[in-house]
């Protein structure tokens, strides 16, 4: 079951909650190589608008707060459903990550081989996490930018041109500990091939595909889905092959707060699933950005 998220939690108190050093800010800083400079984990509503604004009068901030709680209590803007987007994603992964982990552990414990056949395949699991992740950023991109549901094409352009701060951290963390970790180097072969392969049948059931396929656009929303991911499959090519990005690169850049040994990689991506909340987290980020920017403009 998808954890409800609650929609009259307001964005001053989501920006003044968000965490400073929580494991999920250690994994992004930590990855920061990904994506060099582009993220800086801007905590508190006030601290949020100087840094998107360079204002530091405090009535000015006073004002551009007021109007920013209006616009995001405003039932036309679509600032809390891109934000719902983002929970709803996270907290699904909680659900995906244990299963993945107890395949892993079926698969690695001769006892426990039971567990392997009473849950799904943990490749399979992580790729269409993956997928799934990549069409709620589209959708969530949309409507964050008044645009109706964008097609795959006009996104992955976004994608390249306008990315930036928490919105690329978040995608450059989505191939790293998404993509590269759990499925390897070839991560983009094995996704494709679960889309080929398995199709629908990997999807049906999923609560995450569940909760969003209302969202995305047309009949077939499978092929929408694939589309999607081969379109974005270039982009998260170049990210891997700019920094050399491998699944022990990234171990040894999070390792050191994981109580993990190097020989247990399989095990890694399904505890972060678990264990972190970057979509969200972020996610909170670049719908605060957007928001902040509206209202300054209009105050």
């Amino acid at each position: 079951m998808i954890e409800e998220f609650t929609l009259s939690d307001s964005i001053i108190k989501l920006l003044d909650e968000l965490p400073t050093n929580n494991l999920t800010v250690k994994v992004l800083k930590a990855l920061d190589f990904v994506v060099p400079g582009e993220w800086n984990n801007v905590v508190g509503c006030d601290r949020t608008i100087e840094f998107v604004t360079g204002e530091s009068d405090s009535d000015r901030i006073r004002d551009i707060r007021n109007r920013a709680i209006e616009l995001y209590n405003d039932g036309d803007s679509n600032y809390q459903s891109a934000l719902w987007l983002y929970q709803t994603i996270d907290n699904a992964d909680r659900a995906l990550g244990a299963a993945a982990m107890a395949n892993k552990v079926g698969e690695k414990i001769g006892f426990l081989g039971f567990l392997k056949k009473l849950t799904p395949k943990a490749d399979t699991t992580q790729s269409v996490d993956l997928c799934l992740k990549i069409v709620t950023e589209l959708i969530a991109y949309s409507q964050l930018n008044g645009l109706p549901v964008l097609n795959p094409g006009e996104f992955v352009t976004q994608l390249r041109d306008n990315y930036q701060g928490s919105s690329l951290m978040r995608m450059g963390a989505l191939v790293a500990i998404d993509g590269v970790l759990p499925l390897g180097p070839d991560f983009l072969k094995k996704v494709q091939e679960m889309l080929d392969g398995e199709g629908s049948s990997a999807f049906e059931k999923n609560p995450v595909f569940g909760a969003v396929s209302n969202f995305i656009p047309g009949d077939d929303k499978l092929g929408f889905i694939g589309d999607t991911f081969g379109a974005v499959q270039g982009w998260m090519d170049d990210v891997v092959g700019s920094v050399g990005l491998t699944p022990q690169g990234i171990f040894d850049s999070i390792g050191g707060f994981l109580d993990l040994s190097d020989d247990a990689l399989d095990f890694v991506a399904a505890f972060l699933d678990q264990s972190t909340d970057y979509y969200r987290h972020t996610g909170i980020q670049t719908v605060a950005r957007k928001l902040i920017l509206q209202a300054a403009e209009e105050v």
